[in-house]
């Protein structure tokens, strides 16, 4: 009796144990992240920028990217604002998932992050005082001062002006605030940015110069990592582009 009795103990204790161990490697694989981290700079418009009534940000993008978590199949988007020239080394340091700020796809950019296929054709654009007739085109800018935003294409721009004194400014908004209080000759950014800059009243005291220059590509970003997420976020913006939905979203802010 004590044999069975032994016997017994010991297999139910082997079975005990496997089935634990069973267990333990069903649940081994890490569960699917369901809330996407997004990074933005949110001085943008129209973009990304602060709602004036409810403090709330909104535009384009995170219009865009909410839009994309849920087709992607995530249960919730949270968006955290930063510096622009912030988003990359947050990304690689994982404390966000993915950067969208109307961010320009260049070879540069692309050494270090992943960029989905582009979602939008911008360009740069310049912008002078209104009463301002000596400057007529980026010819022009030479020897001036220019007002730019941080870690932008448009800063870069201004760079490679002979002769420029070229200040830079952590938003697009400040930039702007330096040419109106006379501290810069010009703004240099980004085309849809100063557009709209200039309908929401900036007219008022400033007004666009040249011909614009097309061809930079707007891109979401991800770790370079990363490149699930980055495929995943790709097929989602093909998806609402099938859909007709990334047009509706198009059409609220540019129509």
């Amino acid at each position: 009796m004590k044999k069975i009795l032994a016997a017994i103990c010991l297999f139910a204790a082997l079975m005990g144990t496997l089935g634990c161990g069973s267990s333990q490697n069903a649940g081994s694989k890490p569960a699917e992240k369901k809330e996407l981290i997004v990074g933005t700079e949110p001085s943008f418009a129209p973009f990304e920028f602060p709602d004036k009534k409810s403090g709330e940000l909104t535009g384009f993008d995170l219009d865009l990217i909410k839009a994309l978590g849920k087709k992607a199949g995530y249960d919730k988007v949270t968006v955290k604002g930063m510096g622009f020239d912030a988003l990359i080394p947050a990304l690689d340091a994982g404390n966000i998932d993915a950067a969208i700020a109307g961010m320009s796809i260049t070879d540069a950019r692309k050494q270090k992050v992943n960029f989905t296929d582009p979602y939008y054709e911008s360009g740069l654009m310049a912008i002078v005082g209104k009463d301002n007739t000596t400057i007529k085109s980026l010819d022009d800018l030479k020897g001036k001062t220019i007002a730019v935003q941080l870690g932008t294409t448009g800063a870069e721009a201004a760079s490679k002006i002979e002769g420029a004194k070229v200040k830079t400014f952590d938003t697009s908004d400040t930039a702007c605030l330096e040419l109106k209080n006379g501290g810069a000759d010009a703004v240099i950014s980004d085309l849809p940015v100063l557009q709209y800059f200039l309908k929401q009243g900036g007219s008022a005291y400033a007004k666009a110069v040249g011909e614009p220059k097309k061809g930079d590509m707007y891109g979401i970003a991800t770790a370079k990592k990363n490149k699930d997420l980055c495929d995943k976020l790709n097929k989602a913006l093909n998806d609402l582009k099938k859909s007709g939905e990334y047009q509706k979203i198009y059409d609220k802010w540019f129509k």
